[in-house]
This record gives structure tokens, sequence and C-alpha cells, in this order.
């Protein structure tokens, strides 16, 4: 299949129900039995995938991740709670959606409710634990959809196609056999890294068998016989939901705050407050720049070995006491011709914080991570 076919946009709107690359064991996902689905070759099931097209869902999303980062004291209080989250954990959502913008997301985690729901005129993200709602007034454009509205780290079909965009050369690609998603019965697409300079060992796709969706998406590292991140439905429905699921009215007492976004040639401008990080195959990073110095994120390299460097990010809260200070304290100061810096690994992410305020971050090796500093530009 070439390039052009395989970076071609999805028929399903994958932005629509926003999920992360979340991460970690699903056990009530997956069942014992491997069903009898005829056989298919690796490049006509990419081509059913690319092609695919649903006019609603709505299910339930189980997440974990175990990127093998240290625990970090304090990390997981008020400000830093998302960073906790992108990095590890499990996690439940409710998604649904209906074309063409229509889309709802509920994250439930420690007895508080997250929701961002768009009925393609409005948007809301209300946060429980903060009594807080913030509605959007979006703008009429006929091609605008508010897809940065909405959490990707919650959509399994969002963190395949951030896999399934990146296959090349370097990739080797396989049908590695069945098995049941949420009831449902799937192929198995195992793509495995060629190279060794990402931290990936291979990532398997559940894909359905019917819809040609992907309903799981397995993240292994090249060591360890534990999944990093995980992401699937554990219930799915391919009914179109009822105009009424995508509506919000926030509760009693809750502040909330209207905003407008102005229309940018058709693309929307969602506030940054609305958009929560993520962690994205191949790098990991904020939706938006760190710091309102901070100048867009710059990808060095390409495929698994890709890494993304942020200039003139804000470091001042890495000195002092702080949690994240700890952290950098006990990591090991490297330098090269790049310049001089902290060097923080995992068995899945390697990230280097410089002295000159930049930050390189990737699903690479440290030696990979030190080289593409070396090319990046000043």
């Amino acid at each position: 299949m070439g390039v052009a076919q395989r970076s071609k946009r999805w028929a399903v709107p994958v932005a629509a129900v926003a999920v992360v690359a979340g991460v970690g064991t699903l056990g009530p996902v997956m069942a014992d039995a491997s069903p009898k689905l005829p056989t298919i070759s690796a490049q006509d099931l990419l081509a059913k995938v690319q092609t695919a097209k649903v006019d609603g869902l709505s299910g339930t999303v189980s997440s974990s991740a175990d990127l093998g980062l240290p625990a970090i004291p304090g990390l997981g209080d008020r400000g830093n709670s998302q960073l906790t989250e992108m990095l590890s954990g499990q996690h439940t959502a409710r998604v649904a959606f209906a074309t063409p913008d229509k889309a709802r997301v509920s994250v439930l985690d420690n007895q508080a409710e997250r929701v961002w729901t768009t009925d393609g005129s409005s948007a809301w993200a209300y946060d429980s634990s903060k009594r807080e709602a913030t509605k959007l007034t979006l703008p009429a454009h006929k091609n605008a959809k508010p897809e940065k509205a909405e959490p990707r780290s919650y959509d399994p079909q969002a963190v395949a196609k951030q896999f399934l965009d990146s296959i090349d050369p370097t990739t080797n690609v396989a049908v590695s056999g069945t098995e049941k998603v949420a009831g449902r019965d799937a192929y198995k697409l195992r793509l495995v890294p060629k190279t060794d300079k990402t931290t990936v060992g291979s990532v398997t796709v559940a894909i359905d068998s019917k819809t040609w969706v992907p309903l799981d998406v397995t993240v292994m590292p090249r060591s360890g016989d534990k999944p990093a991140v995980e992401v699937g439905f554990t219930s799915v429905s391919f009914d179109v939901p009822s105009a009424s699921t995508f509506t919000f009215t926030p509760p009693k007492g809750v502040k909330v705050t209207d905003q407008k976004v102005p229309a940018n040639n058709g693309q929307k401008q969602i506030p940054k407050q609305v958009v929560p990080k993520q962690v994205v195959p191949n790098r990991v990073l904020p939706r938006k720049p760190v710091g309102s110095g901070a100048e867009k994120p710059t990808v060095i390299g390409q495929g698994w070995d890709s890494v993304v460097m942020i200039r003139n990010a804000q470091t001042g809260g890495l000195t002092g006491n702080g949690p994240l200070a700890q952290l950098l304290a006990k990591a090991p100061t490297v330098q090269g011709s790049w310049g001089k810096g902290k060097l923080i690994t995992s068995k899945m992410v390697s990230a280097l914080i410089t002295d000159d305020g930049r930050v390189f971050a990737g699903l690479v090796t440290p030696d990979t991570l030190q080289a593409a500093a070396a090319k990046a530009p000043r």
C-alpha cells in the first residue's frame, strides 16, 4: 500500500470521539476464544480500516498506562493531575459520536467526572471536582468541527490512527490472528518496528470484522512482557446516539464561563484551558506549547525514531524543591554538541531538558534522543 494511501484521512471521524494515548492491561476487554474469521491480508485489512465509515457509535472505553517512569511525590496535586493521568494509571470513559459533528466524552476518575461534549453549535467542558464549566459558542461554518475540544486519549480510533499513519518501510505489518473485543469479532493487526532506535517493541490494533473500526490498541515495550499502553472498548454499539446525548445542562451551583470561539478560516481555535494534555505515539507533549513564550513543537526525524522539540519552554519550575526539581536532581547530567542538560529515561519515554530551555522527548532510546538534539536547530 502506497504512502499516499496510508496518509489519507480516514472516513471514520476518529477525532470526533476523543481518546491518549491511554495504556496497561484491560482484562475485561479480551475474551478467551479466538473467533474463526475469513483470512485477510494486512494490505486489505489496512485498506478497509482507511475507508471505514460509521454514522455513530457509543460505548465505554478503558485505558491504562505504565511507561516505567519513577514516582514523583506530590505530582498528583491540583494542576499536575492531568500529567499524572497521562503517564500512569487506569481510567474509564464513556464516549459517543454522531456524524457530522456531535461528540461526547465523560471521564470517570476518583468519584469525579469530566465531560467534553458538542452538538455542533456549542461545546462544553465540565469538571465536577472543581464545580466549573466552560461553554464555547462555535462559529458557523459548514466545514468547521470542534476537533480540538475533546481529549483524544479516550478514543481507540484516534490512538490507532497515530500508529497506522506512521506505517512506512521501517515497519513489519502482519495479521497476527483474531480475538474478541467488547463482544465483537476482531482481527489483530500487528506492527513491529524494524529499527532499534525506538523503545516500542510492537503495536497491536484490534479491528472490528464488520465495521472495520479499531476497537483496541496495545503498545508493548522492547523490554518486558507487560503492555506499556492499552486503550480499548469494553462495550460498544454502532447505533447512532440520540441528539440528547450531546446536550449538557450544568448542575446547580456550578460556575459557568461563556466563551465565543472566533472563526479562523474555518478552523476552530479552542481555548487552551479546555484542551487536556496527552501522550501520543513517538512524542510526549502537551496539546499547546509549554509556557506562554514557548514556540510550536518541532518534529525531528521520521517514523518510529521521531523526537519532538519545544524551544523556549518555561523551565523555572524545575528549580527549587518542587517534585519535578527533585526528579531532575536525581537525573544524570549529559552534554554534547547540542549543549548540556538533564536526561530522564524509562522503558518507554526518554526526555532531555537542556540548560538553554529546550525540551526533547520521544519513545526512543537515550542515544537516539541526544542524536536528534545534535541535529536540532538552535
